[in-house]
């Protein structure tokens, strides 16, 4: 059947809602990423420009406009705060689903449509990003809009979504959908599609849609913008590493392995069926859906800068695979499915494993990380009982939706929450407000600046990690503020250029230091141990639980 049933988009609409909007506000903006989209945001409403973006109250290229105008207007309904930020992020994520549902439901079946939708609500990557404010979802809305249209063959939708992909992040928005659109035709051969798509007249709308924008932009700020944002922002990112220790050609097989989570099992399988075993009309679309996720993860592990979220846009062909091959299965009546009890099997057993030992390296969610494992297994021994013992399909597929909702409702109520300090500078901000000069200039990592200047609306001085301005900011002599990472102070070689900060708090390992030549706890400590006759050097005591110091005379009898 490929009519779309009520019931089904009802409950699939109360679990994808649920899934992306749980907690959309509860957990402060997490550096560097979310801050920066917030702010830019901000500024573009403070200063009532909506063309160029803006942070720090200066010019920036880092990306195009779409996502800073949706949280605009989200801050405009909803108010400046962290709810406003994410929610135009979830709202598109909310979008995709439903977009996937009705599209793979046309195209297959509604079986087929439901279970894909399913698949990429509940999986870690996606709901995850679904909650963050940042561009990813956006971007991914219009790309799988753009590939979706081109199977059901709405060309002028399709170039639609190319632009407004192309507004939002710069030209993988043609790139990506343009390129796997190609490998399609030449794979099948069907040339003639180039002139049922309108290609030079698509083309036209796309360029009308996207241009004018990017032309603006050149027309106010130059070949400043062309040389950042397409010389900088996009080609020398993917020829050139911007985290040079991620540079590795299996680089995202654990982001996979996570991301897809908890249907990473049913992925092989699903892959091998969608060649092995589809049917004649259904072979040409799969043929599609496997060029769309191979090229998106060929693409990204070529690419010279990695980041986690870059591989987003192949989770709907993953998701489709996987839906198409549950539906498959229950049409079927598969026997033992062995193969997912295998990958399932494992998978769960490494995730059991994942969440406990990853838990031991933060003391904050050491006992969660052990109730999400706990939780984990239980599940994942459910779901290989359901499928050996009672070979039931359906019940299984149910108890991996569970997994992806529990797993949910445990980060975002529990884990995340108890480590937000550690990942945001909102409750150090609070002690900086409230004791601290405000008039005296203050240092910011560079890593917390992006939420500093949006909790506080201080741009700081930026401190670059590896730099050495750190060193440089020690030197500097006069009063000032430092905020900075503990990462960052246990790289500083010379930890004599500390003795001169009086640290004011602590919060996550996040310090907030006060810089005053000549005093501060280190001179304390040394005018102490001069007075009780202590002879060898006194060091700072920052950063230091006990020191010992020998040879001090606490009392001296009468001569």
């Amino acid at each position: 059947m490929n009519r779309i049933e009520n019931g089904s988009l009802l409950v699939l609409a109360i679990i994808v809602a649920f899934n992306i909007f749980f907690g959309l506000g509860s957990i402060p903006l997490l550096d560097p990423d979310e801050p920066v989209y917030a702010e830019t945001a901000r500024e573009m409403i403070q200063f009532n420009d909506y063309l160029s973006p803006r942070i720090y109250n200066e010019y920036w290229f880092d990306k195009p406009p779409m996502y800073y105008w949706l949280v605009a207007g989200a801050m405009h309904v909803f108010g400046d705060g962290e709810f406003a930020a994410r929610f135009p992020a979830a709202l598109m994520a909310f979008l995709t689903v439903i977009m996937l549902y009705y599209s793979i439901t046309k195209l297959f079946n509604e079986r087929a449509g439901f279970w894909s939708a399913l698949v990429l609500a509940t999986s870690v990557q996606f709901f995850y990003l679904g909650k963050a404010a940042v561009t990813d979802t956006t971007l991914l809305f219009f790309l799988t809009g753009s590939l979706l249209c081109y199977l059901h063959k709405q060309y002028w939708l399709m170039y639609v979504c190319m632009a407004l992909a192309t507004v939002t992040k710069g030209p993988i928005g043609i790139v990506f959908p343009g390129a796997i659109i190609f490998l399609h035709i030449l794979c099948t051969g069907q040339w003639q599609k180039l002139f049922k798509m309108h290609c030079l007249r698509g083309l036209l709308l796309y360029f009308f849609i996207a241009a004018p924008w990017y032309y603006l932009m050149y027309q106010v700020h130059g070949m400043e913008f062309i040389n950042t944002f397409l010389g900088f922002h996009n080609l020398t990112r993917f020829t050139t590493p911007e985290h040079p220790t991620r540079v590795l050609w299996w680089y995202y097989f654990p982001v996979i392995i996570l991301g897809l989570f908890p249907w990473t099992g049913l992925l092989l399988q699903s892959i091998k069926a969608s060649i092995t075993d589809s049917r004649s009309d259904d072979l040409e679309k799969m043929l599609f859906v496997n060029i769309w996720w191979l090229f998106v993860l060929i693409f990204f592990t070529i690419s010279q800068t990695k980041l986690v979220s870059y591989i987003l846009p192949m989770f709907p062909a993953l998701a489709i695979m996987i839906g198409w091959n549950i539906a498959r299965m229950q049409k079927e009546n598969y026997g033992i499915c062995w193969s997912w009890i295998f990958g399932s099997g494992i998978m769960f057993l490494l995730l059991t494993a994942g969440w406990v030992i990853g838990g031991q390296q933060l003391p904050e969610v050491a006992f969660g990380g052990i109730v999400l494992g706990s939780v984990t297994f239980i599940l994942g021994v459910s779901i290989v009982w359901a499928l050996w013992r009672y070979r039931d399909i359906n019940f299984s597929a149910w108890l991996h939706v569970v997994t992806g909702v529990l797993t949910m409702v445990i980060a975002f109520s529990f884990l995340l929450p108890m480590v937000a300090d550690r990942f945001s500078v909102k409750e150090i901000v609070r002690v900086y407000q409230t004791k601290c000069d405000q008039q005296k200039p203050v240092y910011v990592d560079k890593f917390l600046r992006p939420g500093f200047m949006y909790y506080t609306g201080v741009p700081g001085e930026e401190v670059k990690p590896k730099s050495g301005d750190l060193a440089r900011v020690l030197n500097d002599p006069g009063q000032k503020y430092l905020l900075v990472r503990g990462l960052e102070l246990r790289r500083l070689k010379d930890k004599d250029k500390l003795q001169n900060l009086n640290e004011i708090k602590e919060i996550g390992d996040i310090y907030l230091l006060e810089g005053d030549l000549g005093v501060g706890k280190t001179v304390f400590a040394k005018g102490f141990a001069h007075g009780l006759g202590i002879t060898e050097p006194v060091t700072s005591p920052t950063f230091t639980i006990v020191q010992e110091y020998h040879d001090c005379l606490l009392y001296t009898s009468p001569s």
